[in-house]
């Protein structure tokens, strides 16, 4: 009689290890391995495949996303190889950088077409280019539109060269036209998507305004029927150049709250040849994904957000008085009237504001409101 409850206790012993065993298990490494039309991950880009694949296995637990983001793995098609079948093993998706101030353009199109039969969707595509919006405005030496008669000449040079640019990427492809691109960006957002980019990640960076960035990404890719997402990346521009654990968390949640169908870390210290994460990152990683997992579902329908209508084609940075317009043209009196109203805009509507362009606006029912730059307003 005995033996039968210790046989008895004994089971009910094993039962209960197994099940705090599996307990455990679940809440610190078991996920979903993607959530729905959402992402969630890390951009590296430094060049050392062994750092990068002890990096994978650490965040593979709690993100779904990883963007290798280094010519030095990207433009050597066997390391890049390697690395890519690492990312996939470990059941993530990814998306890998290229540019174009290097020639030829890598990876090749030999290797896209045997990405996409190799790892199908977990391919997302290329990262093309980066900033290209940015660099314009502050005239940076790789801008696109070098001299312009005017704001309309500006948009049309900026969105034919980029348009072209994209196009040779991967022009001789034989499943191109499944081949998405992304980019990060702080300006011209607009017309990044007008030129052809799929995705956009608006920039968290330095002290920028997050909800101006948000509403200038959000409002160009819904109206263009685009995806968008976030970057979050420096906010030093030294050591530790990434911002604390504790702000990273409110950062990826205030971009999924927002809308955000991707978000990403940016990894990498300015020499580009080491990791800046650091155990506070990864806990905020961990914790964002239960956050995720605990408010799978979002609003996300922009007829509850409001529009702020800028002119057509008036390229201007919108971070402050002293920005330029399209890079060429100092901000002017007619500048300062949109920053002033745009501010009282976004202070009535901190995170239901998207700013776009008359560009060919169709006034429906995509938005409650739309409110042009010269204060009118139109109730659909």
């Amino acid at each position: 009689m005995k033996s039968r409850y210790i046989l008895v206790g004994l089971s009910l012993l094993l039962v209960t290890c197994i099940f705090l065993a599996n307990f455990l298990l679940t809440s610190e490494n078991t996920r979903p391995k993607t959530f729905p039309d959402f992402y969630v991950g890390v951009d590296a880009a430094y060049d050392d495949v062994d750092e990068i694949k002890r990096l994978i296995d650490e965040i593979s637990k709690y993100t779904n996303l990883f963007i290798i983001g280094s010519t030095g793995i990207t433009y050597n098609e066997t390391k890049l190889t390697d690395l890519c079948q690492y990312i996939f093993d470990k059941e993530l998706s990814f998306i890998v950088f290229t540019n174009d101030h290097d020639y030829p353009i890598s990876p090749s199109t030999e290797w896209i077409d045997q990405a996409k039969a190799d790892w199908g969707e977990r391919f997302r595509g290329l990262y093309v280019f980066d900033e290209v919006g940015g660099k314009n405005v502050d005239s940076y030496i790789y801008r696109l539109v070098k001299d312009a008669e005017n704001i309309t000449d500006a948009s049309s040079k900026y969105v034919t060269h980029l348009e072209f640019m994209l196009r040779e990427v991967a022009p001789n492809a034989t499943n191109s036209e499944e081949i998405k691109y992304y980019t990060s960006d702080y300006a011209l957002y607009w017309f990044d998507y007008k030129a052809g980019y799929d995705v956009v990640f608006a920039e968290f960076a330095y002290n920028f305004s997050r909800s101006l960035n948000i509403a200038l990404c959000r409002g160009a890719a819904t109206i263009q029927e685009k995806d968008w997402g976030v970057m979050i990346t420096w906010k030093y521009s030294e050591s530790p150049y990434i911002s604390s654990g504790a702000h990273l968390y409110e950062n990826l949640v205030k971009a999924y709250n927002s809308g955000a169908k991707y978000v990403l870390v940016f990894d990498s210290n300015e020499d580009y040849t080491d990791s800046t994460l650091k155990k506070e990152h990864f806990d905020a990683l961990k914790r964002f994904w239960q956050y995720v997992a605990a408010n799978s579902e979002r609003n996300l329908e922009s007829s509850d957000r409001v529009a702020f209508v800028l002119p057509k084609d008036y390229g201007y940075g919108l971070r402050g008085p002293t920005d330029k317009i399209w890079g060429l043209w100092d901000a002017d009196d007619f500048a300062l009237e949109i920053c002033t109203s745009l501010n009282y805009w976004m202070e009535q509507y901190p995170n239901n504001l998207d700013i776009i362009y008359d560009d060919n606006l169709e006034l429906d029912d995509t938005y409650s409101k739309y409110i042009f730059w010269n204060n009118t307003a139109y109730f659909p």
